[in-house]
């Protein structure tokens, strides 16, 4: 066992992936050196995180002056400039691919916002961005929307690799594991080679204690106290187990015959949202083999100065985390209520960030068009 924290949670097979990216973080190094001495395997990113990047203006001056002076769209300049960032990731990251054979090494980049509701635009924009950026190790964000459910099975039956965003509700993981297979079983139809497509399903932690301990100070009874901070952990741990149940079913074994991948957990949303709590709870408490943590470059150094990673903390804990689950819902909280909540809102914020950013994008692209005459 390494003596470091973020060595013992590679030890334990969660793997460290980076919940940022920047071109200055590419350009400057910073993304190489996580890689090289705090164990980052991967990179996502979603529309919030390009937004804060691209208005950050850092490296983007010189492409968004030349896609000026071809009179690009705003939609299209967008799309060049994140997928020249996720190239670029891609290609630092390429020799973890190559050692961990395909299953890390990879930059996640989402379909557009916009068309979360609508699945055929979805698996069309999927197709474009594994085109544009044209990476083995890429994986196209997909939202689990009800309209997303089929464009994931369509677009992994492609042969494309995709992480799952935006789950909140164990019913729709469960779902989301079930069009993984579905997509798993075209492509073997196909005659593709199931050994390279890959997939993670990113289930998201910290939003869940935001919202329903908010719910609990609204009772403020002492039950409504002890109740806090549970949610979330109890959710994630039981989502595992869905997953151990799925990926050992009669379904599963054919494809894992055909050397399928499993398609990985991802802890989401790992950034801690309330002071009261440890920094790196969401990481601690979510320890078990086969998962992802993708980390806000916060809760990765916090992880490295004093996470708590001591073995397994998700196996054995099932039946505690549904009288988790339970006590929240005898004190009057819906469950279904705050997950489908969650859902519409994660939606919402990424494309009101998408939204933001094409705002910027347009008005940077009119301050360097060039003069004419």
């Amino acid at each position: 066992m390494t003596d470091d924290a973020l060595g013992r949670l590679t030890d334990e097979g969660v793997a460290i992936w980076l919940d940022d990216l920047s071109r200055k973080r590419i350009t400057s190094g910073n993304l190489a050196e996580l890689i090289g001495e705090q164990h980052v395997v991967g990179v996502t990113t979603n529309p919030s995180i390009f937004q804060k990047a691209i208005s950050g203006g850092d490296g983007y001056e010189q492409q968004l002056r030349e896609l000026a002076a071809r009179k690009v769209t705003v939609d299209e300049a967008l799309r060049m400039i994140t997928t020249a960032d996720v190239r670029d990731a891609a290609d630092v990251l390429r020799p973890v691919f190559e050692a961990t054979g395909g299953q890390d090494g990879r930059v996640s980049i989402e379909v557009d916002p916009r068309l979360a509701h609508e699945t055929e635009a979805t698996i069309a924009e999927a197709k474009q961005l594994a085109w544009l950026v044209d990476r083995p190790n890429t994986l196209i964000k997909i939202p689990a929307t009800r309209a997303g459910l089929p464009a994931i099975t369509e677009t992994i039956g492609l042969g494309i690799s995709v992480n799952v965003t935006l789950i909140f509700s164990l019913e729709r993981y469960r779902e989301v594991m079930d069009a993984y297979l579905a997509g798993l079983e075209k492509a073997k139809e196909r005659g593709l080679d199931l050994s390279k497509i890959h997939s993670v399903a990113s289930f998201f932690v910290s939003r869940v204690d935001t919202e329903i301990d908010k719910r609990l100070d609204e009772i403020g009874t002492p039950e409504a106290k002890a109740a806090r901070g549970k949610a979330a952990v109890a959710n994630a741990r039981l989502a595992y187990e869905a997953y151990e149940e799925v990926f050992s079913s009669e379904r599963w074994a054919p494809l894992d015959r055909a050397q399928a991948n499993k398609q990985r957990p991802l802890w989401a949303s790992t950034g801690v949202k309330d002071p009261a709590y440890k920094d790196t709870l969401y990481v601690d408490e979510l320890v078990a083999p086969g998962t992802v943590n993708t980390m806000p470059e916060a809760t990765l150094e916090a992880t490295a100065a004093r996470g708590s990673i001591s073995g397994d903390t998700i196996r054995g804990t099932y039946d505690r985390s549904r009288a988790e689950l339970a006590a929240v819902a005898e004190l009057g909280i819906s469950y279904d209520e705050v997950v489908q909540l969650l859902e519409d809102e994660g939606v919402e914020k990424f494309e009101a960030s998408w939204n933001d950013l094409l705002k910027s994008t347009e008005a940077a692209l009119a301050r360097l068009a060039p003069a004419k005459g």
